[in-house]
């Protein structure tokens, strides 16, 4: 598919991305910009025949694919240094979980001339680092393309194949309805999990026992989401204006919750629950997750 692909940052998407380009072998050159000596140490490892380099330079000047996967917080001054020493006909993209903001950014720095069209794979764990990689972790996922006006088709079609190519399901989507629609499948649910842990360590401290030894199943598997980088989703939480939205929902939710359990209303917590559990159903019959007992864990 391509002569030479520039991976900007290696950790676990990229390095999937990486191990993923070698195994379909979709590039005849794979370069990796890394920062990261100790992630370096381990992507030589993976035995990708990728080469290493230091800066954005003369080197990457003729590449055909360009994947940012470093935190977002981190493009302005990527794309300042691409702008100065890619070809025209060049595609750029990235796998933020945020794009309103992407788009923003890429529309006032970025040369007219270079083709940004923005991915969003949505894969990964909790886990962060170049160990973790998978050549099979976009198999069966959706990739978000995003699409924008006055786009090059053509474009549009390679990187569509790209990630067909490494396993995805390709859905093209504007950036206003992406940021809606992960702001509640997705942001929402990680910050509910870093207050839920937070809100379990504050009650630790105030009755000075040690709860967390007995954590059920529930605490036990927001924790998990909990671990993921703070750096990444620091920049999606500041990012995604949608995301006070969803927070503001939640909480009258939550307080309609609160007012029904206090009430001791029996048939409107009922009819919640079981009309909760459907979502669930639906998620295991979309191919989202496996219907077996505590996610399929042994």
């Amino acid at each position: 598919m391509f002569k030479k692909v520039l991976i900007i940052g290696c950790g676990l998407i990229g390095s999937s991305i990486l191990r993923a380009i070698h195994s379909k072998k979709l590039s005849k050159k794979i370069l990796v910009l890394e920062k990261s000596k100790n992630n370096i140490t381990k992507i030589k490892k993976i035995k990708s025949n990728c080469k290493f380099i230091k800066n954005i330079d003369s080197e990457v000047s003729d590449v055909d694919l360009v994947i940012l996967c470093t935190p977002m917080s981190e493009y302005k001054k990527i794309i300042e240094k691409l702008n100065k020493i890619l070809k025209a006909n060049c595609l750029i993209t990235d796998v933020g979980s945020t794009k309103q903001n992407i788009i923003k950014l890429k529309n006032k720095i970025l040369n007219k001339k270079l083709n940004w069209i923005s991915s969003h794979p949505i894969a990964g764990s909790e886990v962060s680092g170049p160990e973790y990689g998978n050549k099979n972790l976009f198999l069966n996922k959706w990739c978000v393309i995003i699409k924008e006006k006055k786009q090059n088709s053509k474009k549009i079609n390679l990187l569509n194949k790209f990630w067909r190519k490494i396993g995805s399901k390709v859905v093209l989507m504007n950036p206003v309805n992406h940021d809606k629609i992960f702001s509640i499948t997705s942001h929402l649910p990680h910050l509910i999990a870093y207050n839920l842990i937070k809100t379990a360590q504050d009650s630790q401290k105030i009755q000075r026992k040690n709860l967390i030894q007995y954590s059920a199943g529930g605490l036990r598997d927001f924790s998990r989401i909990a671990a993921s980088n703070e750096i990444m989703w620091r920049d999606i939480f500041f990012n995604n204006d949608d995301i006070i939205k969803a927070i503001n929902l939640f909480t009258k939710n939550l307080n309609s919750f609160k007012k029904i359990i206090q009430n001791k209303n029996n048939k409107k917590l009922l009819s919640r629950l079981a009309n909760s559990k459907k979502v669930r159903t639906q998620i295991v019959q979309l191919k989202q997750d496996v219907s077996k007992p505590d996610f399929g864990r042994e």
